[in-house]
């Protein structure tokens, strides 16, 4: 199955990393593979030494955000870089895959969408997958068989808060 979390709203990855908790709970094997990210000062990278051999994150982005409009040519070698890591972390047999930010990297072009839709394609009926990020594109719908549209309706950045350890990071 392929599980589409998308929208303006946060907690997209936050509800990625439910089902990956859920799944580690049952002993079985999950691989995160972050786009765009490069913090390992996050709570997720942090747990997956303490939750192996079940839960395992790569990420391939650097610390300071993408230009979307502009990226440059070490951000699309590091969406590429991860979409490689991708295709191979399927040898390792986890029941879940998670592409974080993956439709943030199709809509910026650091990917081709159509070598991610053959690759979705291909996967093996035993692997579930989450793909996530803002802007995902029509063809995504399709292809995905469970879509959450996640809707901003307020945050607490727009009182000025900054993100906060253990929440937002």
């Amino acid at each position: 199955m392929i599980y589409l979390f998308t929208g303006e709203g946060g907690g997209k990855t936050i509800a990625a990393l439910g089902l990956a908790l859920r799944s580690v709970g049952q002993k079985h094997k999950v691989i995160i593979v972050q786009f765009l990210k490069g913090r390992r000062d996050t709570g997720e990278f942090k747990i997956a030494k303490r939750l192996s051999p079940y839960f395992k994150v790569f990420q391939f982005g650097r610390k300071e955000l993408v230009n979307l409009r502009k990226p440059s040519p070490i951000d699309i070698a590091l969406a590429q870089k991860g979409f490689d890591f991708a295709r191979r972390a399927v040898k390792m047999k986890p029941k879940l895959l998670i592409l974080d930010e993956i439709n943030l990297a199709l809509a910026a072009k650091l990917l081709p969408e159509k070598e991610v839709v053959d690759f979705l394609r291909s996967l093996p009926k035993s692997i579930d997958v989450v793909l996530t990020g803002r802007h995902a594109s029509s063809r995504l719908y399709r292809l995905a068989d469970g879509v959450s549209v996640v809707k901003k309706v307020k945050h607490v950045f727009d009182r000025g808060i900054k993100a906060r350890k253990g929440i937002e990071y």
